[in-house]
């Protein structure tokens, strides 16, 4: 910590000192308050005085003359503006000189407006209701054409996601940010209500990891005295619920991959995932497009964001894994052995091709010869069954299974099967990827005998879709890094 940020604490707890000097609680319990900042600017109106209200907030604004001080203080609304005045206060005018940049206050007072315009409350009291012992890194502010605009205080990325709350406090544009995250959340969970599914919540804590091709955390429980793992994803266990007889579930939380850490990628992250007894990828195509449209609308009723969300069309454009490789590469790679996919791997910039499995190889391969040149929304269809060993065959093609990924941006957003409910076929699948994972890929699958036996009771067909909200907020505000739409990304240690 410098010397002048020391001596600015120091300076704040003097202040605190004084002000409990003063008789003034520096921390209180609560305040009540009669409107937030925009709903008093709308009872002032048009006229020139409105009604008395109280406001609370943070102060973020402050000019002191004398006798008169201005400041705005703000909240989740917006701000608005105060007058305080020796004459109106009297003694307790000495209180307000106490107060600095970031203290959270209630006020009380008649609403007018001043010769400039703006809406105001004349202060007639005034509660500290938390001082600020360490000042935030505000910005400075500036009106050019009639906008304000704001120079951050606060730039270095890192400092921001690790002081989330500081960044908030100080730049209203990632509130808003996140509200519309939270707009978006609320309207997907709408639309699946309203279609008769129900939401659910499934383990976090598994004794096996599956639904995905990911490497684990592993955590151990001492009571139990056993391992458990941390989910990769949702899917084994909301099947489950289908088989148990309910048709329509869906599940909003957190997984967890032990993987690397980039702009699109995060070791904890929130997916949704929903599963239909009796439907078939292509009706989970349209699902897709329906909730990506109401999730690009919520978005869009966010001001700031009203010009930003991109124009979601159905239907997406639609074309299928082989057919889109074989372009990229000239020839059909189903039909390369190991070497040539991994030669081919390198040329394309793959790294670490060498430890890397035939179906990793296919998987890399396209990811970097396909998936990232996709920019429009599109629904790449048909993998190969070593991809995909929880999607049902293709019909007419074995060798292919009946799967979809939507991509945008170069980036996957979902992820889609026709459900596989073929228990001898799942065991088969199971047993393959349990062989790669004994073979060194920590990626590979386990032989989960649990959902196997819940199969064996007889799992109706379905459709099952993953949908990454991360990514997918990322697309509809045109965000380039995934740590900016996750409150509190992972990090290392300070």
């Amino acid at each position: 910590m410098s010397d002048d940020l020391n001596f600015v604490l120091q300076a704040r707890r003097e202040k605190l000192q004084r002000l409990v000097e003063l008789g003034v609680a520096p921390f209180a319990y609560s305040y009540d308050r009669t409107h937030i900042a925009e709903d008093a600017r709308t009872a002032l109106g048009d006229a020139a005085e409105g009604p008395v209200i109280r406001v609370a907030g943070r102060i973020v604004a402050w000019r002191a003359h004398g006798k008169t001080t201005f400041a705005h203080v703000a909240d989740q609304s917006g701000r608005i503006q105060l007058y305080f005045r020796r004459d109106d206060l009297g003694s307790a005018y000495d209180a307000v000189e106490m107060l600095d940049l970031g203290d959270i206050i209630g006020v009380g007072g008649p609403l007018f407006r001043t010769r400039t315009g703006e809406p105001t409350v004349r202060v007639a009291s005034f509660e500290l209701l938390a001082k600020s012992l360490r000042p935030l890194p505000f910005g400075k502010e500036e009106v050019v054409d009639g906008k304000i605009i704001r120079h951050s205080g606060f730039s270095d990325p890192e400092q921001r996601y690790r002081q989330r709350y500081a960044d908030l406090a100080v730049h209203p544009e990632v509130r808003s940010l996140f509200i519309a995250r939270s707009r978006m959340t609320a309207a997907m969970r709408f639309f699946l209500d309203g279609l008769g599914f129900i939401e659910v919540e499934t383990p976090i804590l598994q004794p096996l990891y599956g639904g995905a091709t990911a490497r684990p955390f592993l955590t151990h429980h001492n009571a139990l005295d056993m391992p458990l793992y941390l989910r990769i994803a949702d899917e084994l266990y909301l099947k489950r619920l289908v088989v148990g007889g309910l048709e329509r579930v869906y599940e909003i939380g957190h997984d967890f991959r032990n993987e690397g850490i980039d702009r699109t990628h995060n070791p904890e992250f929130t997916m949704l995932e929903f599963y239909e007894a009796y439907a078939d990828y292509t009706g989970m195509m349209q699902r897709v497009e329906s909730i990506l449209s109401v999730a690009a609308d919520a978005v869009s009723k966010v001001p700031e964001f009203a010009d930003r969300v991109p124009v979601l069309t159905p239907p997406f454009r639609r074309v299928d894994w082989v057919g889109a490789l074989r372009e990229a590469v000239g020839t059909d790679v189903m039909e390369l052995d190991v070497s040539a996919l991994r030669n081919m791997a390198e040329r394309a910039g793959v790294e670490g091709v060498s430890g890397l499995s035939h179906p990793k190889l296919l998987d890399e391969v396209f990811q970097a010869l396909v998936e990232s040149k996709l920019t429009e929304p599109t629904f790449v269809l048909d993998y190969p069954a070593q991809l995909s060993p929880l999607a049902k065959p293709k019909r007419g093609n074995p060798a292919l299974t009946e799967r979809f990924e939507l991509f945008a941006n170069g980036r996957e957003l979902a992820n889609a099967f026709s459900e596989l409910n073929d228990p001898i076929d799942q065991r088969n699948r199971f047993e393959s990827q349990a062989a790669l994972r004994a073979a060194g890929d920590e990626e590979a699958g386990m032989v989960d005998e649990d959902y196997l036996r819940a199969m064996e009771y007889g799992m109706p067909p379905m459709g099952g879709v993953g949908i990454g909200l991360d990514r997918l907020f990322m697309y509809l505000t045109g965000t380039a890094n995934i740590r900016d739409v996750i409150l509190f990304p992972t990090l290392r240690a300070e």
